[in-house]
């Protein structure tokens, strides 16, 4: 924690990876909760996320080496290979197998849980990681996005962005309650108006209505936001072309985030909708995305901020997220 942001990370579920990011019997690395994991696919198509170390010799189990070099270890079966001795460990954290050991350690000869493993879900093309400071088991489900399956046929495909950004995620989600930097920030004809603000249990629900100039003249825009938990927001835009946009966001650290954008868009007469209004919601939530990162990135968080009458619920927002700290 800093004198700038002095939160810590908060727990829940959090986007790592896109589906296809990760074919079966691949691995990767990555680093995310101020912790070196490593993310690995079984033969049989699950995805398993481990600490990264080996408990032999301490080598990382996301770098492979010789045919593997430049990607990650392999994976046989449903372990993943140590690229150092050959030791392999299943997605429970137990090691399967020591190819040239001729009597296990005991930890090993009892099937003891020897890398720690995290909690997994893939859902709406997703792969998401249960993540809590003192190992706590989950206590709420990522939400599903009926917009977002694979075969869903009346929606187009995601349209993928991604931003690393120096902030925590609680500086990056009090936006959601704060309609008056819309006009500010990113130049909006008007401040939108707050229609629905809701807090229920992991639960945030929120609705602006906006009026937007088009070349069909002026149109009413919807923007639908909802939470589950700190790190899954999916927010639905309607009024010019129904749009999807799954707004992931996950803690590298304490002190810097990563947003996972997916936007997806309502197909017209069977087919993707591609240019015109359809790229111009994407390209103006981009920018808007760009000018929002120049605040976050230089902003101080004041615990008791001097608000008026007009700002948003941002005492409510904030009571409703500190569930969310150990």
């Amino acid at each position: 924690m800093s004198e700038r942001i002095p939160m810590s990370m908060p727990f829940g579920w959090f986007q790592v990876a896109y589906s296809h990011d990760l074919e079966a019997a691949t691995s990767m690395p990555l680093r995310y909760f101020d912790t070196d994991l490593v993310l690995f696919r079984t033969e049989s198509g699950e995805a398993k996320v481990l600490d990264a170390y080996c408990p032999h010799m301490g080598a990382h189990l996301g770098y492979g080496i010789r045919d593997q070099a430049g990607g990650g270890a392999s994976v046989v079966g449903d372990s993943i290979v140590c690229p150092f001795h050959g030791w392999a460990y299943n997605g429970e954290g137990q090691c399967t197998d020591i190819p040239y050991a001729k009597r296990m350690p005991p930890k090993v000869a009892k099937g003891e849980q020897v890398i720690r493993p995290w909690p997994v879900r893939e859902l709406n093309q997703v792969i998401f990681v249960w993540y809590h400071p003192d190992g706590l088991a989950p206590y709420f489900e990522p939400e599903t996005i009926a917009e977002a399956h694979a075969d869903n046929d009346e929606w187009g495909g995601l349209k993928l962005h991604s931003w690393d950004i120096n902030t925590h995620l609680q500086e990056i989600g009090e936006n959601a309650v704060d309609p008056a930097h819309f006009l500010y920030v990113h130049g909006t004809q008007n401040i939108p108006t707050p229609d629905v603000m809701e807090f229920d249990g992991v639960y945030r629900r929120g609705k602006l209505v906006s009026k937007m100039a088009t070349p069909r003249g002026e149109i009413v825009g919807v923007i639908a936001n909802n939470s589950t938990g700190p790190g899954q927001a999916t927010v639905r835009f309607s009024g010019i072309c129904e749009t999807v946009l799954m707004a992931n966001l996950t803690p590298v650290d304490k002190e810097n985030s990563r947003a996972f954008y997916a936007f997806i868009q309502k197909k017209v007469d069977g087919k993707e909708p591609v240019g015109g209004v359809a790229d111009a919601i994407v390209k103006d939530i981009c920018k808007q995305m760009s000018e929002d990162q120049i605040i976050w990135s230089h902003k101080k968080y004041f615990e008791k901020p001097m608000l008026c009458d007009n700002d948003g619920p941002f005492a409510k927002f904030r009571k409703w997220y500190g569930q969310f700290y150990a």
